[in-house]
């Protein structure tokens, strides 16, 4: 296989001594917290419940502050509900509180993931276009007593959209891009859909964090470096965790020679540390998230976190027998594929373009 792997070992050095600082008492923080999930998933007092509650609300709240605190000073993370106005935040909490609750069923899953990447590409593209304003003209249903139409002022992001290119990182990304991708084919006024680079890359999930690989295959990877140089590159994943897969394809491009423009990273739930690795190990990019979790397990796992959110949107493949690119974009169903018809198509491009 030709691949290309970067170790967690490599990942090391990145992150400045302020930010292991913020980083350990985040983790004193939330050791406190699991003292008390303890306690919660155990008590049979329900005064003690309560009690417990409160710790755990104020707990967070800490930690809160902290994420807030350290964000402030690094305007190349962009957290939701650090930047956006108070009355929105409600919104965004009870959606990831849905993503996150474990009886949130497959579709209904999907739907807040769409939601999300919905709010993200505004937290990212809006700013682009509150002076600036499109007009859009739509037919209506409505034809008596003459054909009906309506006009609608959109942000116009025309200029921050022009030559980007979605790169995915297969494969719980798969969906997520696609969802960005035709928020700025609707909200540009040219209809302008973004070419697919498509990333096979995965995390060998049998090692802890300080051990972990990151293995880009690129036999099943399907993109161009000439198609990258100078674009502005977005990426999106529904988790960042250590931050360790996004690297790895960005030092791989880098390796090649491509120099992007900019590069964009949008995620749902972020962890600190993941976060604060990706804007130290990459120049010249911005991190959107939805929300920020404080704390990574051993395995890596984000904390709290959802679970796999892969899994949950695409269902999980057999170990001998994982799903190829054109059978995931099957798997979505009618439905979805009806829906994001034209990204399908760009992508199906892609693969079947290099495949020949």
């Amino acid at each position: 296989m030709n691949k290309f792997i970067l170790k967690a070992t490599d990942l090391d050095g990145y992150l400045m001594e302020s930010d292991l600082e913020y980083l350990s008492r985040m983790n004193e923080l939330y050791e406190q917290a699991m003292a008390s999930f303890k306690i919660l998933s155990t008590s049979t007092s329900e005064a003690q419940k309560r009690h417990e509650e409160d710790i755990l609300i104020e707990l967070y709240n800490q930690m809160g502050k902290l994420m807030q605190e350290i964000c402030a000073s690094e305007p190349r993370i962009q957290v939701y509900s650090f930047v956006s106005p108070q009355e929105t935040h409600g919104e965004v909490s009870r959606l990831i509180a849905k993503l996150r609750d474990v009886n949130t069923g497959h579709q209904e899953f999907v739907y807040y993931i769409q939601r999300a990447f919905e709010l993200l590409f505004t937290l990212a593209f809006g700013v682009a276009g509150k002076t600036n304003k499109n007009y859009l003209i739509v037919r209506t249903p409505v034809n008596i007593p003459v054909q009906n139409y309506a006009v609608h002022k959109i942000p116009n992001v025309d200029s921050a959209v022009h030559d980007t290119v979605m790169c995915v990182m297969l494969r719980g990304a798969l969906l997520p891009s696609m969802i960005l991708s035709k928020e700025i084919q609707e909200y540009s006024s040219t209809g302008y859909l973004t070419p697919f680079a498509l990333f096979k890359i995965k995390r060998d999930e049998s090692k802890s964090e300080n051990t972990m690989e990151y293995v880009l295959d690129l036999d099943h990877s399907y993109f161009e470096l000439s198609k990258l140089d100078g674009k502005h590159l977005l990426f999106a994943d529904p988790m960042n965790a250590t931050g360790g897969s996004l690297v790895t394809v960005v030092k791989y491009l880098l390796e090649q020679g491509v120099r992007p423009a900019s590069i964009k990273f949008f995620n749902v739930i972020s962890a600190l540390k993941g976060t604060l690795r990706v804007i130290r190990a990459i120049d010249n990019i911005t991190v959107y998230t939805l929300w920020m979790d404080p704390s990574l397990n051993e395995r890596a796992y984000i904390m709290p976190g959802l679970g796999d959110a892969g899994d949950r949107i695409n269902g999980s493949d057999e170990d001998l027998h994982p799903r190829d690119m054109l059978r995931l974009v099957a798997d979505y169903g009618t439905n979805i594929t009806g829906l994001y018809r034209s990204q399908l198509r760009i992508i199906e491009e892609t693969v079947l373009r290099h495949r020949t």
